[in-house]
């Protein structure tokens, strides 16, 4: 599984989201939404945004069970 984590500096939920990724054994692949326009006009108060495979997962917090249960889905 391939994760992304839409981010930009000086969020802590941002931070929050990357520390859990982490603690599931996961280095998302981290973008700063402000370095890139499309991802601004799009999720600018959506942060941190979780995107697996391509697919936008999580928007603003990860939730711990659904993250879990995709993880578990993958065989993760």
């Amino acid at each position: 599984m391939k994760f992304e984590l839409y981010t930009r500096d000086g969020c802590h939920l941002c931070d929050d989201a990357h520390q859990l990724l982490r603690s599931h054994g996961i280095e998302p692949t981290l973008t700063d939404i402000d370095e890139r326009p499309e991802l601004l006009a799009k999720y600018n108060t959506c942060v941190p945004v979780v995107v697996v495979d391509g697919k936008v997962r999580f928007r603003g917090r990860i939730d711990p069970v659904l993250l879990e249960r995709l993880l578990q889905k993958n065989g993760g």
